[in-house]
């Protein structure tokens, strides 16, 4: 149900979860899904790089979500200049009407200056209250806030510390928080810190409708939380993987001159752009049937994943989980 103010209703959603945005993971069947299940399902438009792949996909999600209303889409860009799709796709995208963007990596001015221009909403991520007062600066509608144990770009802050922060310093902006959350009880603590939802993506690489090889789904699903690492070697950001053979002899840290050539004003624009074009085809190699190159990207949420579901049923446990989390905690505070 959607209730006049709260995030279901600005986000055209029936239950405050975003599925989240997962490189090479995210595919259409899942988003379908997510609709379906009343949540808000967002991909990478990276993940739609062949000429005219992206205007397909979104032409199909439109029409399907005008038979799915429970729950919506979205689009994540990339905003950083090195991404050399971003204006390609935020061109697409705004040509299609998306509805729900999530900006990571960068200022995300221009993307809120034309979905605001016919009526889309913007959330950015954000892993530091510095990177936030840009985003609000610039009017977003919201924030992602990306903590600790997040899969992919994880931030440095416990979600504990970084939602409230965000709470208390930009009131009138809605939070859903992203870092560690995999069950119905996640949401509702994240929503007693003060989000208004949650952003779930690890859960979802173990479901029946993700297309990534099977060794990768069974890593997750025999995976601890200490078995999660954070390298810069892929991206040239922090980002959270398996720690694999692969990641291992890959190493985490990025050399002394890695990191003297992504700093130099000279040098790091087309540096973190080789970086970032080296680790995409990495992880595209990692997905791909019969590879051997372990480098999976996971959160720590791995830990608590023990199967593999269809995206209905996990949204549906979620449902169930928080249901029964908010009885439990009434009939506590009643004693």
């Amino acid at each position: 149900m959607q209730t006049k103010g709260t995030l279901q209703d600005m986000l055209n959603i029936s239950f405050p979860l975003i599925m989240a945005p997962m490189f090479l993971v995210s595919n259409k069947e899942m988003i379908k899904a997510g609709m379906r299940g009343g949540i808000m399902s967002i991909f990478p438009s990276l993940n739609f790089r062949k000429k005219g792949e992206l205007a397909g996909i979104l032409d199909e999600l439109n029409a399907y979500h005008k038979e799915n209303l429970n729950g919506n889409y979205g689009v994540n860009l990339i905003v950083q200049a090195t991404n050399p799709y971003y204006k390609e796709h935020l061109n697409i995208c705004a040509s299609k009407k998306v509805p729900f963007y999530i900006t990571s990596l960068g200022n995300p001015k221009e993307v809120i200056e034309i979905a605001h221009s016919y009526g889309a909403k913007v959330f950015c991520d954000v892993t530091t209250m510095a990177h936030a007062q840009k985003c609000f600066d610039e009017n977003c509608d919201g924030f992602i806030a990306v903590g600790q144990g997040a899969g992919g770009h994880a931030g440095p802050n416990p979600l504990q510390v970084l939602v409230p922060a965000l709470k208390s310093s930009f009131t009138s902006k809605p939070v859903i928080a992203a870092g560690g959350i995999v069950s119905g009880q996640g949401l509702l603590s994240v929503k007693v810190l003060g989000a208004q939802g949650a952003s779930i993506g690890t859960r979802f690489i173990a479901s029946k409708e993700c297309s990534v090889t099977e060794n990768y789904k069974q890593a997750i699903l025999k995976a601890g939380m200490d078995d999660i690492v954070m390298t810069t070697k892929l991206s040239g950001s922090p980002c959270t993987i398996i720690n694999t053979p692969e990641a291992q002899k890959m190493g985490y840290s990025q050399s002394w001159f890695e990191k003297a050539m992504s700093n130099n004003p000279r040098t790091k624009k087309w540096f973190k752009s080789l970086v970032q074009l080296r680790g995409m085809k990495k992880l595209e190699q990692s997905v791909l049937p019969n590879n051997y190159n372990r480098l999976w990207c996971a959160g720590k949420s791995a830990e608590l994943i023990t199967e593999i579901l269809s995206c209905e049923t996990i949204i549906s446990q979620i449902k169930d989980e928080y249901d029964s989390a908010l009885k439990a905690i009434g009939k506590e505070s009643a004693m």
